[in-house]
């Protein structure tokens, strides 16, 4: 435990520096003021001076960057739980994008969020998305550019990947996604496990295609996903039968309402999972909150994240749940 009020300042400082994915993610303080840990390749710790760690960093993000880590002045720099950037599913905002796309992505850019998860303009026109189709791949990432987001994710209805996955493909690539992900596979309510084979083998295909693209294809966890097939979770037969390296999961926190835990599957399934979509719930009202209240255990969650694979993470909840979680999330220490 670091025992000075100073160091314990740096040392959160020097914890924000994982946004970077740089080596001194991890990096902490012994104690002894002035020295700092840093990690070995082997896990072990090696001692360094601030000025060395101050020396070494700016190779990487320049004098000034490096010291601005070291200051307390960078706040919006900080957190962010294992330095991923804090991101936001385009659902619940919908009606907004139906009117302006543009301008709805400003509005989330500048509640804190810096990475987006789109929805097809296809799989989704119904639902406010048709109108995506109106603007080029170019014009698209544009708008985000601007807007300082990023975009590597989608959702995709698995419907328009059975009608025209070569196209929806194409798509992806041109605005720059690198996961295409549908919300469910679309079985029937009550399958049989003959159901459930020929749905993991359909996507099994369909993963197949998208790696051939450089793409990896994802599945999310809703309805049919959460049903039951011969008294087993329909979710946990899928991960006996969808390829690991074709296809990766994303996981909905909110389900732990069906009684699927986010924290357990990370560590039942390591490295099956990619990404999640974030709410916060409460277990006494049993109903969806910001992130950081109600009851779930956000440290143990994101810990185990880390151990189920997840690289990407998207709040998705009503806009004002949304922006009130950023706070949470930017000061999380996990």
């Amino acid at each position: 435990m670091v025992s000075h009020a100073r160091d314990r300042s740096i040392s959160s400082d020097l914890s924000a520096y994982g946004i970077y994915g740089l080596a001194y993610e991890h990096a902490s303080l012994d104690g002894k003021a002035g020295v700092i840990l840093e990690p070995t390749l082997e896990g072990q710790m090696s001692t360094m001076t601030r000025r060395e760690f101050v020396q070494s960093t700016a190779k990487h993000v320049g004098v000034a960057g490096a010291v601005g880590l070291l200051s307390a002045g960078v706040m919006e720099l900080r957190a962010n739980p294992l330095g991923l950037p804090i991101g936001c599913q385009t659902w619940p905002v919908r009606e907004m994008i139906a009117k302006d796309f543009p301008g709805t992505i400003k509005v989330l850019a500048a509640s804190g969020f810096q990475n987006i998860e789109l929805c097809s303009p296809v799989g989704y026109a119904d639902s406010g998305f048709a109108g995506l189709a109106k603007y080029t791949p170019a014009e698209l990432k544009k708008i985000l550019s601007d807007a300082g987001v990023t975009c590597y994710s989608s959702h995709f209805g698995i419907d328009e990947l059975r009608k025209d996955q070569p196209g929806r493909i194409a798509w992806a690539k041109e605005i720059g996604l690198t996961q295409m992900l549908v919300p469910s596979l679309g079985g029937p309510k009550n399958p049989t496990l003959d159901d459930v084979k020929r749905a993991a083998d359909e996507y099994n295909k369909m993963g197949e295609l998208a790696a051939k693209s450089g793409i990896q294809q994802g599945l999310h966890n809703e309805d049919f996903e959460c049903s039951m097939v011969n008294g087993k979770r329909t979710y946990d037969v899928l991960f006996e039968l969808l390829d690991p390296k074709l296809v990766k999961f994303q996981f909905q926190v909110s389900t732990i309402g069906q009684g699927f835990d986010a924290s357990e599957y990370f560590m039942k399934y390591p490295g099956r999972f990619i990404s999640m979509h974030v709410q916060g719930w409460s277990a006494q009202t049993k109903k969806i909150m910001p992130v950081g209240q109600g009851t779930l255990d956000w440290k143990k969650i994101f810990a185990a994240a880390k151990t189920g694979g997840v690289k990407n993470y998207f709040v998705e909840m009503n806009l004002d749940f949304m922006k009130a979680s950023v706070p949470y999330l930017r000061n999380l220490r996990v």
